[in-house]
């Protein structure tokens, strides 16, 4: 080959595989993992429905922590979300004109009753009002990871999450519980071991803690801090009555949640000889026309707490209470469901439970390193496989057109007078997992349908 002819191929060579490397960089760069919640007006709104400072833990004769100057993407004062009157500290309702039904007094510091399908709230007290969500933030635990797990899926129990106390279900280290199984312990008996096993099936509790809050966020329920999947006591976590109910309206819509929530009773293999009987501690099911669901809660500092789902001739109606007297709170609710019952579609609403924001792109599931067993929703990060697609082509054009000139070169000065054709070259990156899911349920032993043992009343169901 001569000299000229071989800068030539030399520099096409040198032009082409830069671009590969350019390519590789930022393929490199795309596809490097991110935080969970990355954007920073998420993490400005994460810290913005914090309770400020001063404000007070709410508790037991406790006034409820409040949203002082915080306000939505959409500017909206937090206070105000679903409507002006939202924000009121007491008994909000407008009665119709003549004779009225009065609301049920019942012994809570915050309720909201609210049509599931229109979405309008028709009647409420203290709806922004901030407390403790004890276990009814299971039902955000569950909302959160159902999407993001197979039911036949196997999880391996960690240390952390059987050493929580109370555990309820009794998970084992080291031993692979399924998906199923999990979501069943979660939602019938509480199983405060199971929520944390659930989260960590994410990858780890951190980003199952982000994703939590990252759901509510996507829910609008601004006041949502979650600092446990279970609801135990932690420092900051608290809900109000009115976002607990954009979080039941989200599994109403969730069949595979609903089945879960339904199931009366299942069984827990513990261990492959050893099983624990679940027993549905919601007695709304069985005890009330028209029950769908919903969940219990208690600790020392929440109270009780409660979200109850019931359908009757076609209206559907939520009801969500916050820090009531304990062993009340299934009572209360029902009696908050006939009065809304009675009034629905004679009286006025007082607000509106908000959409959700339009859903990001669900992520392909991956198998996450530090899981075992466990699959982890991770960017997917189409624009990083596009240039790692790039960057391949480039390097073989590169090969390629070196090669022809090599070879036409010796072609000419052997007179072959043919030349050669490149055969194409095809490369093709598929990717993607299965996506799909299933739910959970809501189970509770039997020994505890009774109420709380008295090992698990300081610590809470």
């Amino acid at each position: 080959m001569q000299s000229s002819t071989r800068s030539a191929a030399l520099s096409v060579a040198g032009i082409v595989t830069a671009a590969a490397t350019v390519g590789l960089a930022i393929a490199s760069s795309a596809t490097m993992p991110g935080p969970s919640v990355a954007p920073a007006a998420a993490r400005a709104l994460s810290a913005a429905a914090r309770p400020a400072a001063g404000a007070g833990r709410a508790g037991p004769g406790a006034p409820a922590a409040r949203h002082r100057a915080a306000v939505t993407p959409g500017g909206i004062p937090l206070p105000d979300v679903g409507g002006r009157r939202m924000a009121g500290h007491g008994i909000v309702v407008s009665y119709p004109p003549g004779r009225a039904v009065p609301l049920p007094a019942v012994p809570a510091s915050a309720y909201v009753i609210a049509d599931a399908t229109t979405g309008e709230v028709i009647a409420a007290k203290d709806p922004h009002g901030l407390f403790p969500p004890a276990s009814t933030l299971k039902v955000l635990t569950a909302i959160t990871m159902l999407p993001r797990l197979r039911p036949d899926q196997t999880v391996l129990a960690t240390r952390r999450a059987a050493s929580v106390e109370p555990n309820i279900v009794g998970l084992i280290p080291g031993h692979r519980y399924k998906v199923a199984d999990l979501f069943r312990a979660l939602l019938l008996i509480s199983a405060n071991d199971a929520a944390v096993a659930l989260i960590q099936a994410s990858g780890s509790f951190s980003k199952g803690i982000a994703l939590i809050n990252a759901e509510a966020r996507h829910l609008q329920a601004y006041d949502v801090v979650a600092r446990q999947p279970n609801g135990l006591p932690a420092p900051g976590q608290v809900v109000s009555a009115y976002d607990l109910a954009l979080i039941a309206r989200q599994a109403l819509r969730m069949p595979a949640f609903m089945r879960y929530d339904r199931t009366l009773t299942a069984r827990f293999p513990v261990t492959a000889h050893r099983s624990v009987w679940l027993a549905n501690q919601n007695y709304l099911l069985t005890q009330y026309r028209g029950g769908l669901g919903g969940k219990i809660g208690w600790t020392t500092a929440a109270g009780a707490t409660y979200i109850g789902m019931a359908r009757r001739h076609g209206v559907t109606l939520i009801v969500t209470i916050l820090h009531a007297t304990p062993l009340t709170e299934i009572t209360s609710a029902e009696r908050l469901l006939d009065w809304g019952f009675a009034m629905d579609g004679h009286i006025r609403p007082v607000g509106v439970l908000v959409r959700p924001l339009p859903a990001p792109r669900r992520p392909a599931r991956e198998r996450h390193p530090g899981a075992p067993g466990a699959t982890a929703a991770r960017p997917a990060g189409p624009s990083g496989r596009g240039a790692l697609a790039a960057a391949v082509a480039a390097g073989l054009c590169a090969t390629g057109l070196a090669g022809l000139v090599m070879r036409g070169r010796r072609s000419s000065r052997a007179g072959a007078g043919s030349a050669a054709s490149p055969a194409g070259v095809a490369a093709s990156l598929t990717g993607g997992e299965r996506a799909g899911a299933e739910g959970a349920g809501h189970p509770a032993t039997a020994d505890l349908a009774a109420g709380p043992p008295a090992d698990q009343q300081a610590a809470g169901r």
